[in-house]
């Protein structure tokens, strides 16, 4: 099995940063995308960053309504994906997810999500 492990959230005010790590471990070959989801009371979880491995690179897409402010990026040696968050607003706060989506020793997929760490953007 292969389990995520996520740091970094935590209480800051609006205008602030804070920086998300998740690191996978297990039975890892490789990992082909990484990403982050995030969840507010009472709305559906949604897409706020992923970076696709690519032979020619990484591929990055970001929400718009993060787009400019949030950084993703990626330490394959280490398996971790990290979330820069800056200019922080009120309506970042939420429970922010890892995902990963890659395969395992022995051939099999495998698609974890991590535990999930509360961000929360308040004055």
């Amino acid at each position: 099995q292969v389990q995520l492990v996520e740091s970094g959230g935590g209480l800051v005010q609006p205008g602030g940063s804070l920086r998300l790590s998740c690191a996978a471990s297990g039975s890892i070959l490789s990992i082909n995308t990484m990403g982050w989801y995030r969840q507010a009371p009472g709305k559906q979880r949604e897409s706020v960053a992923d970076t696709i491995r690519g032979s020619g690179g990484s591929i990055i897409t970001y929400a718009g309504s993060v787009k400019g402010r949030f950084t993703i990026s990626r330490d394959n040696a280490k398996n971790t994906v990290y979330l820069q968050m800056n200019s922080l607003k009120s309506e970042d706060t939420a429970v922010y997810y890892c995902n990963m989506v890659g395969l395992q020793i022995g051939g099999f997929n495998f698609d974890s999500w991590g535990q999930g760490t509360q961000v929360t953007v308040s004055s």
